[in-house]
């Protein structure tokens, strides 16, 4: 298997779960994954977090988001692939 097929297949385990998305830029989502394909992956109930419109950092947001539950601002978000620097599944941060 490839690292290819293998990041896929961890996507696809994680399809209908919460999960936690950091990107390059100065953005956190966190929601629930629905659907992907070549471009994006979907995100419902989906928190759009801004990094810059608080004084937190991207590891405190990520802990309280996991401590306290996602606090959907989008009913459903696209999130570009090529944008994505990691995700994982939201019960998998470390509290």
């Amino acid at each position: 298997m490839n690292d290819d097929q293998t990041a896929a297949d961890l996507i696809l385990k994680l399809m209908g779960r919460e999960i936690v998305i950091d990107v390059s830029s100065s953005y956190v989502y966190a929601g629930t994954l629905v659907e992907q394909d070549h471009r994006y992956l979907v995100l419902e109930s989906a928190d759009v977090h801004d990094l810059r419109d608080t004084a937190t950092t991207r590891e405190l947001y990520v802990v309280d988001t996991r401590r306290h539950g996602i606090r959907a601002n989008r009913q459903r978000v696209l999130v570009r692939r090529a944008e994505i620097v990691s995700l994982s599944a939201l019960e998998d941060v470390l509290i």
